[in-house]
């Protein structure tokens, strides 16, 4: 049997919970540092007037470059996914071949995180801006810091199109990928969020998949000392 995102491991309860108690110092998190980390920049290098405009894959690069020192992200409200897990394609039903994301770090405001009861992580937000995007993603390194890799947005599904949007989101032309979980198969496609939309970038791990693709094959999660997903059981 495949490995999986089993049912419940990771509840959004558990993450609404990590989010109440976010105001965890950065220094919680030692021993996940980049392995050369650099000074932090000025949190907002783009104008006001810049932002208004989809940026290119080197703005979103530039912008977002602080963030490869994971402390930095902390500091500025990233969220490491309370199940410290690093995903990977196999554990979402995928070819292993595709290879892995890596671990996810989330802002909650961005996402528009709403409280339980909801039984999957669910949201309100329509943050589509990669001038600051929701997400970023580390992968686990032999020393136990993290580098990082791809950056993301993400929207829920019911409430982009409460909003008024009739069409998927998009980034440079490409629409965003449709994540929803599969009741009749024995993994969690979506990985208890509500389903949703999302978009890959890979900026700082070239990806023979493409720039936007879910998986990169060029990343793993073999170095991961943390959260671990179980075998399914349904």
């Amino acid at each position: 049997m495949r490995k999986s995102h089993p049912r419940g491991a990771i509840s959004a309860l558990s993450f609404f919970a990590f989010i109440a108690a976010s105001a965890l110092s950065a220094s919680a998190h030692d021993g996940h540092v980049h392995k050369s980390p650099t000074a932090p920049a000025e949190k907002d290098a783009t104008s006001t007037t810049s932002r208004t405009r989809e940026p290119s894959l080197a703005e979103v690069h530039q912008a977002t470059e602080r963030f490869r020192d994971v402390n930095v992200a902390l500091a500025e409200g990233y969220l490491r996914d309370s199940g410290d897990v690093c995903d990977t394609a196999e554990m979402m039903g995928k070819p292993a071949e595709l290879g892995a994301m890596g671990i996810h770090f989330f802002r909650p405001d961005l996402l528009g995180i709403t409280a339980p009861p909801n039984s999957r992580i669910d949201g309100n937000g329509t943050h589509t801006d990669f001038w600051e995007p929701a997400i970023l993603i580390y992968e686990p390194q032999a020393d136990g810091s993290l580098e990082l890799v791809a950056v993301e947005n993400l929207v829920f599904r019911k409430s982009w199109h409460a909003a008024g949007n009739s069409t998927l989101p998009t980034f440079h032309g490409v629409a965003y990928d449709t994540m929803a979980d599969d009741p009749t198969t024995a993994v969690d496609e979506a990985h208890m969020f509500e389903p949703h939309y999302d978009r890959h970038v890979w900026i700082y791990r070239e990806n023979p998949n493409g720039v936007f693709a879910p998986f990169n094959p060029n990343v793993t999660c073999k170095h991961h000392r943390g959260g671990s997903h179980q075998h399914a059981n349904r």
